[in-house]
């Protein structure tokens, strides 16, 4: 579990979320937006990591739905802070764009197998 790129990949990027965050509240003064940020992109993790431990595949891939609206989310939240000009780098969105897509493909495949 511990090697899991997405383990790896969604914990590493909800501590650059907190660093963002952090600079974006500290610099400009806006917490509103960050706020939100914070919340929905540590919880791709979290529930990630949820999904490891689950009762069986069934819940295996409602962790992963969940972990999947949270990257939605959090994408929408950095697409406002970089259109609005609260931060300028959107490196940390194609991050959580990634994310998106490797929870697109675990939960089909998750799927897939529970089919057969």
């Amino acid at each position: 579990m511990a090697d899991s790129p997405l383990l790896v990949k969604s914990k590493a990027f909800a501590l650059d979320i907190i660093r963002v965050c952090n600079e974006i509240k500290q610099s400009k003064r806006e917490s509103v937006l960050t706020n939100q940020l914070i919340r929905s992109g540590t919880s791709i993790g979290a529930n990630i990591r949820e999904a490891f431990y689950a009762h069986g595949r069934a819940d295996f891939i409602a962790k992963l739905q969940i972990a999947l609206k949270e990257c939605s989310e959090s994408e929408y939240w950095l697409e406002l802070l970089i259109e609005s000009g609260y931060y300028n780098d959107d490196t940390i969105l194609n991050r959580c764009i990634e994310i998106k897509r490797i929870l697109i493909s675990s939960i089909n495949t998750a799927k897939e197998k529970s089919q057969k």
